[in-house]
């Protein structure tokens, strides 16, 4: 076998016994390697196959005619091929693309298409069992007739389920077998369930709704690629709009991708899906068992899901005939993946309409400033709902100038906040406070000598988890048992929590308003899909008076009650230097202000701040996002920042800090210059450890015109790092941690 760097083949190319092919391995590897067709064997480009890597086998896939030039006796054969559909020519060409784009191994592309390597071949048949018509003569017994009785009122079943229906042990059913009384048939290990069904009626829409979505259904129908901006207030129905797209895709008999950022948030919204369509989707996301995943990945490569809707993985999904994507809450920073493959599945979902040629719809109450502005320059077709659905109104956005508020030492709800709960409380209607930090206290210090509780692995305080008894960190999941004495000056009992956490301030609320029915919704108290629908299904029944909720809760929910919000440390996301600190803190806000009012009760929202005067906090209580949007984009371009210049991250880290140091510096030395190019650093990351991990940090900006890969590339191949460092690329980068 031989590396190389072939380019994929068209779905049609076929090699026959004594060919040299391509075959690209799930593994960080530079390209793909040559091997053979064995004899009696024809494979086509995207064929998963067998093949001998070293000592062992590997699964790969056909990528292309080889590129020869391996001895003959060097050449390895394909040991054989799996019994599952290729991979389609546009998922090849999406893995090539996105190595390109984000400086990664196109195998370790490949692996996050791989994912479930179990679904690579079928699941074995279920053995089940019918009356025989023509049976040999046997004994009776009355078990014996209870079995036959199951079978002659219902389909064939299973051994243990025929047992169990019928009242008797397994051992009978296995001597009416034996006695050729019964018949065995193989079911398929899965039975399929009901398809979205795009005939059934959906809700009336109004007519800026029926206006809006009418532009996308005709994209659908037409085909081609396409990107639309859906930019609707909170509350203005914009998922039964772009539902009308998706009965428009399943009625061309094509599937269906719909990206969500948080599994909690698709509660509500696969119950609309069910009502709208009178099936449940395909779910794809991190919470699904390991059969449920197999059977997800296997039923969309072979065509029956029609529609998924999960997280950002379920973009690398093997499709057979994908008509449509739509990216909800497209502004969300969650759509980046961080670690391996680093990505936004929004930007490489636009990437896999158009190698599909197909539309995609970007929804959102609060549009990123780079899908706004490809929008207003006419990349992006744009439809805009400026009203909530059925006549409800907008809350209304007040600051509480906390600098003013008389709130007490050690307590985070100001006089002016408890007022408005009381009257909320008071008028049976429910209420939410957002605070976007998780546990009891972010900080946790000795009064007697100032230690902070570090975590041993990472440059992060330990989050105090009052209620599980434990220290966490946040970023690489160590926990401990908060100590008895502090381990810097041994005395016994003298740690103090800092700040507030959700549990802090459902302490504060429980002596407040000991009669308030509170509950916590935070990822460590959501444990899932599951979770996410019981806490739905509270809500809506009311046995919920207040949500004490961080960003999991900021969107997409529709409570008909809940009419207060309030925002007990609006100005948490303002501080730490980076460029879009501002604009996800106005994006977040402006969705949290979104769960007020959204039935026929009036809304109204509440902002704690130290900063009222903020151009943040002015836009939120003005109702006045464009403004802040203009002006957001005029100090950007004056910066020449994204999404006016391109900037790369690249990261150094190992183990070593000496090594990563020496490293750091070397990138720094061999630096590219021009007159459209600026390196800074290196310079320590701000989490200058993370996961036993030391890490320094360069950046590179550029021109929007130059080809930021090309002068990335260069660089980094000008230095070698020691084996144990790790030289990693961040291009676009959401986190500057």
């Amino acid at each position: 076998m031989k590396k190389n760097t072939a380019p994929t083949e068209t779905a049609t190319a076929r090699y026959l016994p004594g060919e040299e092919i391509a075959v690209l391995l799930p593994l960080p590897l530079a390209g793909t390697y040559d091997y053979r067709v064995a004899e009696e064997m024809t494979l086509t480009a995207g064929d998963f196959i067998n093949v001998p890597l070293g000592a062992r086998k590997a699964i790969g896939v056909v990528w292309g005619k080889g590129e020869g030039g391996v001895p003959e006796s060097k050449l390895k054969d394909v040991l054989g091929r799996l019994d599952c559909p290729p991979l389609p020519e546009v998922s090849r060409d999406f893995v090539d693309w996105t190595a390109r784009y984000t400086l990664s191994a196109p195998g370790a592309v490949l692996k996050m298409v791989m994912s479930v390597p179990e679904a690579l071949t079928p699941p074995k048949p279920v053995i089940a069992y019918t009356l025989n018509p023509k049976p040999e003569p046997f004994k009776p017994t009355k078990a014996r007739e209870r079995v036959l009785a199951v079978l002659n009122d219902g389909p064939p079943r299973p051994a243990a389920e025929l047992a169990r229906e019928a009242g008797t042990g397994s051992g009978v059913v296995k001597g009416l077998v034996d006695a050729g009384a019964l018949s065995p048939v193989n079911l398929p290990a899965r039975a399929a369930g009901p398809e979205p069904d795009w005939r059934l009626p959906g809700p009336d829409l109004s007519a800026d709704q029926d206006k809006a979505a009418r532009p996308l259904q005709a994209a659908t129908k037409k085909g081609g690629f396409s990107v639309t901006l859906l930019d609707g207030v909170p509350g203005s129905g914009k998922t039964e709009v772009y539902f009308q797209a998706v009965a428009e895709a399943l009625k061309q008999g094509g599937q269906v991708l719909v990206l969500l950022p948080e599994i909690a948030l698709g509660a509500q919204w696969l119950q609309r899906f069910q009502d709208r369509f009178g099936a449940a989707p395909g779910q794809w996301h991190s919470d699904l068992t390991a059969a449920q995943r197999r059977h997800t990945w296997r039923a969309v490569a072979e065509g029956q899901t029609k529609v998924v809707v999960g997280a950002r993985s379920a973009l690398f999904l093997p499709f057979a005939d994908l008509r449509q994507i739509i990216v909800d809450e497209e502004h969300d920073t969650s759509f980046k993946q961080e670690d391996g493959v680093i990505y936004n599945a929004r930007d490489m979902a636009v990437v896999r309409a158009q190698l599909g040629a197909i539309p995609i719809v970007l929804a959102s109450a609060t549009p990123s400033l780079e899908t706004v502005l490809n929008a207003e320059s006419g990349r992006y077709q744009m439809q805009h709902l400026a009203d909530r659905h059925a006549g409800a109104a907008l809350p209304e956005v007040d600051t509480i100038d906390m600098r003013a508020e008389q709130t007490p030492s050690q307590c985070w709800v100001s006089p002016s906040l408890r007022d408005g709960l009381a009257a909320t409380f008071a008028n049976g209607e429910q209420a939410m406070l957002f605070l976007n930090r998780r546990g009891y206290a972010p900080l946790t210090l000795c009064r007697t000598c100032g230690h902070r509780m570090q975590c041993p692995n990472c440059s992060a305080w330990l989050v105090e988890h009052r209620r599980g008894g434990r220290l966490q960190c946040h970023h690489c999941g160590f926990g401990a048992p908060p100590p008895k004495q502090c381990p810097e000056c041994e005395k016994e009992d003298t740690f103090a929590a800092c700040g507030p956490g959700v549990e802090r301030l459902a302490e504060e609320i429980a002596d407040l308003f000991p009669k308030a029915r509170t509950v916590i919704a935070a990822s460590d108290t959501l444990a899932g899909p599951k979770a996410a629908a019981d806490l739905v299904r509270r809500i809506e029944d009311h046995d919920v008076d207040l949500i004490i909720g961080t960003q999991v809760v900021a969107k997409g929910y529709h409570f008909p009650l809940l009419t207060l919000v309030g925002a007990v440390d609006a100005d948490l996301g303002l501080a730490g230097g980076d460029l879009r600190a501002a604009e996800r803190t106005h994006q977040l806000l402006y969705q949290v202000a979104g769960r007020a009012g959204r039935a026929g009760r009036a809304g109204r929202v509440l902002l704690q701040t130290f900063m009222p005067d903020h151009p943040v906090m002015k836009a939120l209580k003005e109702g006045n996002r464009d403004g802040f949007l203009k002006a957001e984009a005029e100090s950007r371009r004056q910066a020449m920042m994204p999404p006016f210049g391109r900037l790369a991250a690249v990261i150094v880290s190992g183990p070593d800090e000496a090594a990563v140091d020496a490293t750091a510096r070397s990138l720094g030395r061999t630096a590219p210059t021009g007159d459209d190019i600026t390196v800074l650093g290196p310079a320590p990351a701000p989490m200058a450890l993370l996961r036993g991990k030391h890490r320094r940090r360069l950046l590179l900006k550029t021109a929007k015109s130059t080809n930021l890969q090309g002068v990335l590339r260069e660089w980094l191949a000008r230095v070698q790092p020691p084996r144990k460092v790790r030289i990693q690329a961040d291009v676009d980068p959401y986190s500057f941690l």
